[in-house]
């Protein structure tokens, strides 16, 4: 798993002659422009990496596994990712 403070070593390491605080402020700032991006409904393309946008999640019907009482469950927005060719080429080790 990475977390913010993994990402944030990895970038100190790459980029030496960046103060620390300065990075965080700016992945802080790419994280920032992300969430808003989807909360406005707008697609987030990172190229060589994937795409991400939101898609409406309907109403409906579900069952408490608890009790198995019925309860009704309002619209919702969820994120969808999909990776792009690139990476996918990358994980699975292809040459195409």
């Amino acid at each position: 798993m990475v977390v913010k403070s993994k990402l944030l070593k990895q970038f100190s390491k790459n980029y030496p002659n960046f103060l620390k605080k300065d990075l965080e402020k700016f992945s802080d700032i790419i994280f920032q422009e992300i969430k808003q991006a989807l909360k406005n409904g707008e697609r987030v393309e990172l190229r060589g990496f994937g795409v991400f946008y939101t898609n409406i999640q309907k109403k409906s019907v579900r069952r408490n596994p608890r009790t198995g009482e019925k309860v009704e469950v309002g619209e919702k927005k969820t994120i969808q990712w999909k990776m792009s060719k690139e990476m996918f080429n990358k994980l699975n080790n292809s040459d195409d």
